[in-house]
């Protein structure tokens, strides 16, 4: 049966109204990204006031959650001004919904804090999850929250319950890994490779059954193979051509397999201003981006190589003892290790170790926690970031917004070990960055997936 259509648009805009949702977001939502309740299209958004109250919590400090908690409470504050803020107030642009923040009433059916225990905010939010509920019978209320435990909590009390979705990739197994094997080739063409050094990506892949040009990403690397002959290579975006990779020894270091090889590659490529290196634990990321980092060390004013601090906040750190470096160290050792590997190498240099000394000394090379670039500008700077993997997108973005000129930022880490609560695979910065910019000229992306540690960390790696 059709419907009869009376004014046009004016009953378009009533049917849309009746099948608005109300979103309703919890703290972690909130400190994931603060423009979060703009991201709901037409769709009504609301926050408990116990939201309100732990943001206050939040709001002094330097790291990303307390910039994300400032942002979103003076956001509100413009939107409401002389608004009541427990009404609907619009939210900018036509296509927006409304929101408000909403007030726990105790005259509910189901009581949350009953059930699981009034000593907890999210008990508390809960309740207010229901109270709306009632009081808007003929609308899907749906409570959004990164807090899984949240979500099976609501789940049990009949709230939909929902993660936030704004920044996750739809599936990680189809994540880029930078690189693609090659095996029907015809022997004449990696002779012709071999010797010029580089080849059309259209006579290289003509009648190849898996691959095409068109599937070629920007400085995408390729491993080619044919009986026994064997060539690396890369799409290079500026001639457009299929060119050579070369091993490299950078700063003593020699790669050990193909994937080190190109990350080598991408590391030293002046062109290359953003890379990515996605890896298990032992594959040889950090060494491998300090001792490139360290090898154009007269190309760059500072090398700086830090990662987020995720156990300890600004107010935990006070209670271990020792001055800021001392508190620090514990959570920088991984880098420590790495450069005193590297200084390893030149045991019968003894000029060369000191060189090595004297950067640290003079900060060439400065070792130090995310939350202390917060302000600063990237100017001609290899910039390292260990464990990306704990970053949200917002903070990645961050970063790269404060590159300078002459500036490279590599970011490193892997996907399926992340120490943050309300970060996946899915939604980590490092996954988002690598789907994002995959087809950009200025960034290249290696996946690492052969451990090189040693013979006992691979057998962790592949059977526990």
């Amino acid at each position: 049966m059709k419907t009869k259509v009376i004014g046009g648009p004016a009953v378009k805009r009533q049917t849309k109204v009746s099948v608005r949702k109300i979103f309703v977001l919890d703290t972690s939502v909130i400190l994931y990204d603060h423009d979060a309740i703009k991201n709901f299209e037409e769709h009504d958004v609301a926050i408990p006031i116990h939201v309100l109250e732990e943001l206050d919590n939040f709001k002094k400090g330097n790291e990303t959650v307390n910039f994300e908690a400032r942002e979103f409470i003076r956001f509100i504050d413009k939107i409401a001004k002389d608004k009541l803020i427990n009404n609907w107030i619009p939210l900018n642009g036509s296509t927006k919904g409304n929101f408000k923040v909403l007030m726990h009433d105790r005259q509910i059916v189901t009581d949350a804090e009953v059930i699981y225990g009034d000593r907890k905010n999210d008990h508390k939010i809960l309740n207010t999850v229901l109270t709306l509920k009632q009081a808007n019978p003929d609308r899907k209320v749906v409570l959004v929250t990164k807090d899984i435990c949240l979500r099976l909590k609501a789940k049990a009390l009949n709230i939909p319950a929902e993660d936030y979705e704004t920044g996750k990739i739809k599936n990680v197994k189809e994540l880029s890994t930078g690189q693609k094997i090659l095996k029907d080739i015809s022997p004449d063409l990696i002779d012709e490779l071999f010797e010029k050094g580089s080849i059309d990506p259209a006579k290289l892949l003509s009648g190849h059954n898996s691959v095409s040009p068109d599937d070629l990403t920007e400085n995408n690397y390729l491993l080619i193979k044919v009986n026994r002959k064997s060539v690396l290579a890369y799409h290079n975006p500026i001639t457009r051509m299929i060119e050579r990779v070369e091993k490299q020894t950078v700063y003593n270091i020699k790669a050990r397999n193909s994937e080190q090889t190109f990350a080598i590659h991408a590391l030293m490529n002046p062109n290359i201003k953003l890379v990515t290196m996605q890896g298990m634990a032992g594959t040889g990321k950090t060494l491998l981006a300090l001792a490139s980092a360290m090898e154009q060390r007269r190309d760059y004013r500072q090398i700086f190589v830090t990662c987020p601090i995720i156990p300890l906040s600004n107010k935990d750190i006070g209670y271990l003892p020792g001055d800021i470096k001392s508190k620090l160290d514990p959570y920088m050792e991984p880098i420590w290790d790495n450069l005193k590997f590297i200084k390893e190498q030149f045991e019968k240099n003894e000029k060369e170790r000191k060189r090595i000394d004297a950067m640290v000394e003079t900060e060439k090379i400065a070792i130090a926690p995310l939350a202390y670039i917060r302000g600063r500008s990237l100017s001609k700077i290899f910039f390292i970031v260990d464990e990306a993997q704990n970053l949200t997108p917002h903070e990645v973005k961050t970063i790269i917004s404060r590159a300078g000129d002459d500036t490279k930022i590599v970011f490193m880490g892997d996907i399926h070990q992340i120490d943050t609560p309300y970060l996946d695979a899915q939604s980590n910065g490092l996954s988002y960055l690598i789907d994002k910019v995959k087809t950009h000229p200025l960034f290249a992306h290696i996946t690492l997936e052969k451990g090189e540690r040693s013979e006992l960390a691979n057998l962790a790696n592949e059977l526990l």
